[in-house]
């Protein structure tokens, strides 16, 4: 049997001039976010039913437009349903669009567990080695371009820094655009979305002891030869490597 659970309360920012009540993407995008972060963390588990929008509303002391936007917002991402008279319910995970850039920003600001951890790496596994194959033989002068300046904005900065992951996702992205594959272009968000945020994660609490700029560097030049199974092999090998630089990184 399913059941009602209290809404967390959400710490507003300290001393931000407030918002008035139930205006600003930013108000709901909050509300979104916690509620979001919440659900994938476990603290509301499917099947249990949030707090209605009055007593949320007077929680935090937001309108209830501000709440039904968050609702929606959540409901689009396949996280929630409401109903009339049932509430707003959980859905199972099944239903969850947990590749959305959004849900997985959500699921990493909490400690997201290893089995979801390990489903991005495999979901990478599948994907980027066939892609950097395809971006071998198909590669423009332009991807090489947009893969070159990523790996030197990576090598300038480094994957502890933004700057340095924002390279890093540019250089996965460069190379899914290069295959020319518009099935494989619109998983670039996502894609993309799942190597930052593990990176990120990576580096939360210590420097990684391996540097993983040199496998970035030999799927570059393995797709800059026109080599396809040697571009497949080097990704492989950096998704692996990848995920035991973050497995290694969860241990205590």
């Amino acid at each position: 049997m399913s059941k009602t659970k209290p809404t967390a309360p959400i710490e507003a920012e300290p001393q931000a001039p407030r918002e008035p009540r139930g205006t600003g993407r930013r108000l709901y995008g909050a509300i979104a976010h916690k509620l979001g972060a919440a659900i994938l963390a476990g603290e509301y588990l499917p099947g249990d039913v949030l707090s209605g929008e009055v007593v949320f509303s007077e929680q935090l002391d937001v309108s209830r437009s501000a709440y039904r936007e968050a609702i929606q917002a959540l409901a689009a991402k396949g996280l929630v349903e409401s109903r009339p008279k049932a509430g707003t319910r959980v859905l199972p995970r099944s239903r969850w669009n947990l590749l959305d850039p959004e849900v997985l920003g959500w699921a990493f600001a909490g400690n997201p567990d290893t089995a979801f951890i390990r489903s991005l790496f495999e979901l990478r596994a599948i994907v980027e080695p066939a892609a950097a194959a395809l971006a071998a033989e198909r590669r423009s002068k332009d991807d090489l371009k947009a893969m070159r300046d990523a790996l030197a904005g990576m090598t300038r900065h480094t994957l502890a820094t933004d700057a340095g992951r924002m390279a890093d996702r540019d250089f996965h992205s460069a190379i899914l655009h290069a295959t020319g594959n518009d099935a494989l272009i619109v998983l670039n968000a996502s894609i993309c979305a799942a190597v930052s945020w593990t990176t990120q994660f990576k580096h939360r609490q210590r420097a990684l002891p391996r540097n993983p700029i040199p496998d970035h560097r030999r799927v570059l030049v393995a797709i800059a030869d026109g080599d396809a199974t040697a571009a497949s092999e080097a990704m492989r090998v950096l998704v692996e490597l990848a995920l035991e630089d973050t497995q290694q990184s969860m241990q205590p």
